[in-house]
């Protein structure tokens, strides 16, 4: 599970102190514990249904499953799904934009939980206009949500040498995974198994719950989450606004002669929406490496870093499938039973969040351990073994892919395992990857960077989403192998590089 953006604080303020503390921490971490906490319940609530709602009623479902849904086949759903979580990471920037320069941190996590909100209540009427404008919506403000929430809680700390400041954020993920966990065993539950747009609902209330957290605990957090730190000036405002009606102009002609003719299709949105959420990465990182205004071990540290960006998309590329492949094979293929027990497949959506709070605490004491007999592995390696791990499960996904393939079930140990081996990779990379980020990140990029990492997601989603429109067979196992096969490719070529780009990182570890 890709975590939130933490953007680097290097001159972020100083403790919003009151008389209690938050388990030690600055009181103002409460309510950004719980509307993360919230947030994100509401978000992997939603996902964990977004698919098998997509196929439901359709030729893909399971049969004796709950009608309903949109009737649409598995590359399609697949697609669909895709396109959102990128767009999700992608407006990530955008957000951290609007937080920077027009409207704050503070009120800028607010009205995005109000959008959020708004979007799930939108996806529990049923209809499919109403559907895809939900769905825009919660990505929208998903995106504003994100960079801004990290960002508060840097500011409840007295710059990055507070020695509660990594402590805090590990709380504030701790929040993440309690909600990533929680949403599928409530939310898929009650969609999955009584009604879907009722579980949608639910999504809503969880989203509600994190906004009423927020306004109240408002009085806690720090002044300067309230500031506008490099405010837009009245010519600028009126460029950017100009700027965006011409945007929406031309996208609104484009798509009205496109369906007055009688041409329009899904894919007249979803193969745009993709192209651009391939171009948009590659262009920021173009204008960063073509910045004249960098020194020339700024140059070679962006050279580095691309090895990694383009890892990373790779490895989400793979990761993300959780909740389109993986999904429709749990609830399809595998059997929903435990213990003579039913469940819904979504709940396997919850299994990933499990895994990441067990094994979290077991790889960061293994780095600790072999770092201090001086033999933890570089970025390099981690990478390394990120990309083998994610290129592995994909292959271990292939056995009961076949197992399946005569209409029988197979045993749900299978998910538990690929999910279990993808944690692990997980874990090599996405902490790694931040990390990285922001020692490799050009000082006048400082804040962007991170956003240009999530951009790895974008990329990685929208291959995704162009192999499904193109018609490849995503749950087939010809395609699980190459996937498996490029993911194992990259890792090597990166060990393979990794004195180049040791050098190419300078005083980067």
């Amino acid at each position: 599970m890709a975590s939130s953006l933490t953007k680097d604080a290097a001159q972020q303020g100083t403790p919003a102190n009151g008389g209690k503390t938050f388990f030690g921490h600055p009181r103002g971490l409460a309510p950004l514990f719980m509307t993360e906490m919230w947030e994100r319940f509401s978000y992997y609530g939603m996902r964990s249904l977004l698919v098998i709602y997509l196929i439901s009623g359709g030729p893909d479902a399971e049969k004796g499953a709950q009608a309903g849904g949109l009737a649409m086949n598995a590359a399609t759903a697949s697609a669909i799904y895709s396109i959102y979580v990128a767009m999700v990471y992608l407006l990530a920037m955008p957000g951290g934009w609007i937080g920077d320069r027009i409207w704050g941190p503070r009120k800028t996590v607010a009205i995005a939980a109000g959008v959020i909100m708004t979007g799930h209540l939108v996806l529990a009427v049923p209809g499919q206009a109403g559907f895809f404008a939900g769905l825009a919506l919660v990505a929208v403000g998903s995106g504003l949500l994100k960079a801004n929430i990290s960002t508060m809680v840097g500011h409840l700390y007295d710059g990055p040498q507070d020695p509660r400041r990594d402590g805090g954020f590990t709380l504030f993920y701790m929040g993440i995974n309690i909600g990533a966990f929680a949403a599928p065993l409530v939310i898929g539950t009650v969609g999955q198994s009584i009604n879907w747009h009722l579980g949608f609902a639910l999504a809503a209330v969880g989203m509600a719950l994190g906004l009423v957290s927020f306004l109240v605990g408002t009085r806690h957090l720090s002044p300067k989450s309230s500031v506008v730190p490099t405010p837009l000036q009245a010519e600028e405002r009126a460029m950017w606004l100009r700027k965006g009606l011409i945007w929406v102009a031309a996208a609104a002609v484009f798509y009205g002669v496109v369906g007055f003719t009688g041409h329009f299709t899904l894919d007249w949105a979803l193969i745009p929406l993709a192209l651009l959420g391939l171009i948009i990465p590659i262009t920021v990182l173009g204008r960063i490496k073509r910045d004249k205004e960098l020194t020339d071990t700024e140059q070679t540290k962006v050279s580095g870093y691309i090895w990694f960006f383009v890892a990373a998309a790779v490895f989400w590329m793979i990761f993300d499938q959780a909740g389109s492949t993986m999904s429709v094979f749990a609830e399809k293929k595998t059997n929903g039973q435990v213990f003579g027990m039913d469940f819904p497949s979504s709940w396997f959506q919850s299994v990933n969040p499990l895994w990441v709070m067990a094994l979290a605490p077991v790889i960061a004491w293994l780095w600790m351990s072999l770092a201090r007999r001086d033999r933890e592995p570089s970025t390099t390696v981690k990478f390394s073994m990120a990309m083998f791990f994610i290129g592995a499960s994909f292959a271990v996904f292939i056995i009961p892919m076949m197992m399946a393939s005569d209409g029988s079930k197979v045993s749900p140990m299978w998910l538990l395992s690929i999910y279990m081996i993808q944690t692990i990779g997980e874990l090599c990379l996405s902490p790694v990857g931040l990390s990285v980020t922001t020692k490799m990140a050009p000082q006048k990029y400082a804040s962007q960077m991170l956003g240009v990492w999530f951009l790895a997601v974008t990329a990685g989603d929208c291959i995704t989403s162009l192999l499904s429109t193109a018609g490849a067979d995503l749950s087939g196992p010809p395609v699980l192998a190459a996937e498996a096969g490029l993911a194992v490719l990259a890792g090597v070529a990166v060990w393979l590089s990794r004195k180049k780009i040791v050098a190419l990182m300078g005083d980067v570890r």
